[in-house]
């Protein structure tokens, strides 16, 4: 049987591409020179993306990860209700560009987060935050990596929260809080330690922390290879007895391991899509630019150990697409549970085939390549972070092998 995408997945897919190929590609000479003329101050709102944000908006191409809450049928906080699946088409398109998810709505840590209030936020939390958030009119940060423990194992994550009669106080340190620098971004969720007399996965609570809470201090935003990331960028921050109100916990005390898992599936389906999308970028440029260039008497691209790399990457591309897509279609059919094994194995292959795609690209663009002339050094740069955000490969790596040990454990081994 031949795989094919349904009508609906093509429809939204092809929209995606038709309002980048009109509105957002045009753009980028445009965003790149308002950036540029921001000069040092380059934390600030990019008029041009305010733009595009409007014109997607009217076009109803907005919040299309934000599928219907299934525990409220009249829920008036609704994206466009397509599937992990249908999005994931869109998603690659977006990732192509690296405000693409931006200028729909649909940018990380925004989804997230939405994600998270939208399923286990109460009335006025999703009024207060969930409202502007989908409008697009405030940005948001996720506030659970932090510098003094090994944060691959969430359960070491210090910072404290603690009950003061009607608020929350909060003490600890931060840092790749990813959003955070952003003028835009007024709220952030944070992880950390209600209670450590509890069993290790229950003493961990989410909490939601307006940013501008006395205590709250940005200490520095930290570069990646030397990218700054503006105007999103990556922030240490240092929350210094800072209390919010215990209205804004979420769920419940002790939960936060369970909010977490809700947003990891669909985070990574997101992150992997959007990767392959960095990677077909970037091979499209690699195959340009060696049809342009010729050495020794013929065109690059005519030398045989670029015809390999070439054949690879499109290779690479096509098998983690289909692994991630069937991740996808796994999970709007048996869950975010049942489809642990392929999330953990995207969360690994999708980086590691983009790394080698862009590397290769660099490779032939010679010199230009480890420039900011193409975009291939920063994309390499953004990439390479994605092997430890949302969990190190190696700990994605241990529990695809565990899986894949327990199928033969207590079996009779035949010969």
């Amino acid at each position: 049987m031949d795989f094919s995408l349904t009508a609906r997945e093509t429809e939204w897919r092809d929209r995606v591409i038709a309002f980048m190929n009109k509105h957002v590609y045009p753009a980028v000479p445009v965003y790149d020179s308002q950036m540029e003329g921001f000069g040092a101050n380059r934390w600030q709102v990019v008029p041009v993306l305010e733009e595009l944000k409007a014109k997607a908006k009217a076009e109803g191409l907005w919040n299309l990860f934000l599928a219907p809450n299934p525990e409220h049928d009249t829920d008036e906080y609704q994206g466009a209700g397509l599937t992990n699946l249908e999005y994931a088409m869109c998603s690659e398109q977006m990732g192509k560009l690296q405000f693409g998810s931006e200028v729909f709505n649909c940018s990380a840590p925004d989804t997230g987060n939405m994600e998270v209030l939208h399923r286990y936020g109460t009335k006025k939390q999703k009024d207060t935050w969930l409202r502007p958030l989908m409008a697009g009119e405030i940005r948001s940060v996720f506030f659970m990596t932090e510098p003094a423990v090994a944060s691959s194992d969430a359960t070491n994550i210090e910072t404290s929260i603690k009950r003061d009669g009607d608020h929350y106080v909060i003490n600890g340190r931060k840092w790749w809080s990813s959003g955070a620098g952003d003028p835009r971004c007024k709220i952030g969720i944070l992880m950390g330690k209600t209670d450590t007399s509890k069993p290790r996965h229950e003493q961990q609570s989410q909490i939601l922390v307006p940013l501008d809470t006395p205590g709250v201090k940005i200490v520095r935003m930290l570069p990646v290879f030397g990218f700054d990331d503006a105007p999103h960028g990556h922030a240490e921050v240092i929350f210094d007895n800072v209390r919010v109100p215990a209205e804004n916990l979420i769920l419940g005390e002790g939960r936060g391991f369970e909010i977490a898992q809700g947003r990891l599936g669909p985070g990574r389906i997101h992150h992997c899509m959007r990767t392959i999308g960095v990677a077909e970028a970037a091979l499209e440029k690699m195959v340009k630019r060696l049809q342009s260039r010729v050495a020794f008497g013929k065109k690059v691209s005519e030398q045989s150990v670029w015809e390999q790399r070439i054949a690879e990457a499109r290779t690479d591309i096509e098998m983690t697409r289909l692994l991630t897509l069937k991740a996808a279609d796994m999970m709007d059919k048996v869950g975010n549970k049942h489809a642990k094994l392929e999330i953990a194995m995207i969360k690994v292959a999708g980086p590691r085939i983009a790394l080698k795609i862009i590397d290769d690209a660099i490779q032939a663009h010679g010199g230009g390549g480890v420039t900011t002339d193409f975009g291939l050094a920063k994309s390499y740069a953004g990439i390479r972070s994605l092997r430890i955000a949302d969990g190190p490969d190696e700990v994605h790596n241990r529990q695809i092998a565990q899986m894949e040990m327990r199928k033969y454990t207590n079996r009779e081994v035949k010969g």
